[in-house]
C-alpha cells in the first residue's frame, strides 16, 4: 500500500485525502487543529461554491449539507457613488444562476470533514509543521502534498515570475457572519449573491451561508488601500466590528443598511480580518534533497473578490487525485510532480488570470464596458453573472479586447 502524507487541512487537503483513502491509499494527514478546535474557532473565509465543484463534491460522497445550506438562486451587481442620490445614480443588475450556488461555513464543513476522514481510517497529526517537519514527514511516505499557503512552508516554493508579482496586497479584507438581517419575502434579492462597488472605497460582498449555528448572512469588504473601507488594523470583537460595518452601510450601501440595521454576529468568533497578497509559485519544492508537490494555496493564492478560493481548490484537488490513481504503482518523482501541475493548471491559470484581470486600477476597459452593457441587456448580465462558474470562458468576450468587440457589436455597442 503506498503511502501518501498531506500537510494541511483546508478544503484541497481533506478533500484530496479522503479521496485517497476511497481509493486504498495509506494517508497521513498533518492538521493543526482538532475538529472541536476547527468548529468552535474564528471564521477563516469567505468561501462560495458553484454548481461544479459542488458536484465534485457530491460525486466524492462529500457533500453532506444539501438539506441544509441555503441556495443562493442569483446574481445582483450595483455600482454607485455616494455622493450621489442612489434612487437616480445607483445602477445595478440582477440575473439568475443557471446552477446551484452555496456557501458553507469552513468551520463546519473542515470539522465534520476532519471526522469523516479519521473514521474512514485515516492517520490524523494534529500539529504546526514547519520545514524541517516537512523534511521528516517526506522522508516517511512516497509523496508529500503541502496543502496549505500560510506561513514560511510557502515559502519554499519559488515565485513564478512569468505572472504578475505583488509585494503588497491589492485589498484589505474584513469579513463578518451576521444572524438578524431582514429577509422580508417581498425583498427577493436578498437571497441572492450580491456585489456593490463603491469607487472610491472598494467592493461590498454579500453572501447568504451555513455557519455553526444554522443559516447566516456574510458580509466581505474588500477595501482599497487607505479608502473608508481599510478601516480594520484594530482587529476589533466581532461585536464591535459588526456595528462598524453596518455604519459603513448607511453612507456607502444605504439599502443595504436597510437590511442589515438590526444584525448581530452569530458567534464570538464571526469576524475575520486580513489581507491577502496574489500570487503563483512553482508547484515542486525540495526538503532534504526530496521533492514536495504543492496544492491550491500553497502554490496558486487569490483575493477572494471573485469567490474563486474554494472551488479552485477542489478542482486543485480533484484534479491531484486523478493524478496520483493514474501514476499506479510508478515513483511520484519531480517529473511526474511537475506534470500533475500542469495537468489542474490548464484551467487553474484561468481562474488566476480571471482574479488578477478584475483587481486591477484603474478597472480595465473591457470590464467597464461590458458591465455598463449588462446594466442595459439582460442577456448580457447572465452571461456575466453566470461565468463565475467556469472562468475560463471569460477570456474569449471579456477578457481580450476584440473578444468584447465582437461580443457587444451584437447589441449594437
Amino acid at each position: 500500500m503506498r503511502r501518501i502524507a498531506i500537510v494541511g487541512a483546508g478544503q484541497a487537503g481533506l478533500q484530496l485525502g479522503l479521496g485517497l483513502l476511497a481509493a486504498g491509499y495509506e494517508v497521513t494527514l498533518v492538521a493543526e487543529r482538532r475538529p472541536d478546535e476547527v468548529r468552535g474557532g474564528r471564521v477563516t473565509s469567505t468561501q462560495l461554491m458553484f454548481g461544479p465543484t459542488l458536484r465534485v463534491e457530491r460525486e466524492a460522497g462529500l457533500a453532506l449539507w444539501d438539506d441544509t445550506a441555503p441556495v443562493m438562486p442569483g446574481f445582483e451587481l450595483g455600482n454607485w457613488l455616494p455622493e450621489s442620490d442612489p434612487d437616480t445614480s445607483l445602477r445595478r443588475f440582477t440575473a439568475s444562476f443557471d446552477d446551484e450556488v452555496r456557501s458553507v461555513d469552513q468551520r463546519v464543513k473542515l470539522s465534520a470533514w476532519l471526522e469523516l476522514f479519521e473514521e474512514r481510517g485515516g492517520r490524523a497529526e494534529y500539529r504546526s509543521a514547519g520545514p524541517a517537519d516537512l523534511a521528516a514527514v517526506a522522508a516517511a511516505h512516497d509523496l508529500t502534498v503541502l496543502a496549505t499557503g500560510r506561513g514560511e512552508l510557502s515559502a519554499l516554493f519559488e515565485r513564478d515570475t512569468s505572472w504578475p508579482g505583488y509585494e503588497r496586497p491589492l485589498r484589505h479584507l474584513a469579513c463578518f457572519y451576521l444572524a438578524g438581517v431582514d429577509h422580508d419575502a417581498s425583498d427577493p434579492v436578498t437571497e441572492h449573491a450580491r456585489v456593490t462597488g463603491v469607487p472610491p472605497t472598494g467592493d461590498l460582498i454579500v453572501l447568504r451561508a451555513l455557519t455553526v449555528g444554522g443559516t447566516c448572512d456574510i458580509l466581505l469588504f474588500e477595501g482599497k488601500s487607505g479608502s473608508a473601507y481599510d478601516c480594520w488594523a484594530d482587529r476589533p470583537s466581532a461585536a464591535d466590528g459588526t456595528r462598524r460595518a453596518v455604519e459603513l452601510l448607511r453612507t456607502y450601501a444605504p439599502w443595504e443598511y436597510e437590511r442589515f440595521r438590526d444584525a448581530e454576529p452569530t458567534d464570538p468568533g464571526a469576524a475575520l480580518y486580513g489581507a491577502v497578497t496574489p500570487a503563483v509559485r512553482h508547484p515542486v519544492a525540495h526538503v532534504d534533497g526530496r521533492p514536495v508537490l504543492g496544492l491550491a494555496d500553497a502554490v496558486a493564492v487569490h483575493d477572494p473578490i471573485t469567490g474563486q478560493g474554494s472551488n479552485n481548490a477542489a478542482r486543485a484537488a480533484a484534479s491531484y487525485l486523478a493524478s496520483i490513481l493514474k501514476r499506479g504503482d510508478l515513483p511520484f518523482d519531480e517529473e511526474w510532480m511537475r506534470g500533475a501541475f500542469d495537468a489542474y493548471w490548464e484551467y487553474g491559470r484561468h481562474t488566476h488570470a480571471f482574479t488578477d484581470f478584475m483587481l486591477r486600477e484603474p478597472q480595465p476597459d473591457e470590464v467597464v464596458r461590458i458591465v455598463t452593457a449588462a446594466f442595459e441587456h439582460p442577456e448580457i448580465a447572465h452571461k456575466f453573472a453566470n461565468g463565475y462558474a467556469d472562468p475560463p470562458g471569460y477570456r474569449d468576450w471579456l477578457m481580450d479586447p476584440a473578444g468584447v468587440d465582437a461580443y457587444l457589436a451584437g447589441f449594437g455597442k
